[in-house]
């Protein structure tokens, strides 16, 4: 696997539970245009390009979770985060490629008119 021993893997469908729970805060590190296509509804936007841990938003009592295209760049902040002490240890393997595969929606934007649409 792409990051540390430490690193939990979660799979789309644990993530879309805890995303509809309220449980998790989702962090899309893949870059703006990447973020903009296709994202995954109610998804952060954070670059692994610029990715600073201490920038990261307060969760509350909510757990921090990565996400990225296959699942490398994610497990990759898993480890940014590690590396400078904070507690942030899980990422969705295989990222949205997998959660696609699972059949859960996305958000893409229509590049004709700009409307957001829900893609199942």
């Amino acid at each position: 696997m792409f990051g540390s021993p430490k690193t939990k893997d979660l799979t789309p469908h644990q993530v879309k539970a805890s995303l509809d729970a309220h449980e998790i805060l989702l962090i899309d590190v893949r870059e703006p245009a990447e973020f903009a296509a296709e994202r995954i509804h109610g998804a952060l936007n954070f670059p692994l390009s610029t990715f600073d841990p201490g920038a990261l938003p307060a969760a509350g009592d909510r757990m921090i979770v990565f996400q990225c295209g296959s699942g490398k760049r994610s497990a990759t902040a898993v480890g940014h985060c590690l590396k400078a002490g904070h507690d942030i240890d899980s990422h969705m393997a295989g990222g949205i490629m997998a959660w696609k595969a699972a059949g859960l929606p996305t958000v893409t934007i229509d590049s004709q008119t700009g409307h957001v649409l829900d893609r199942r």
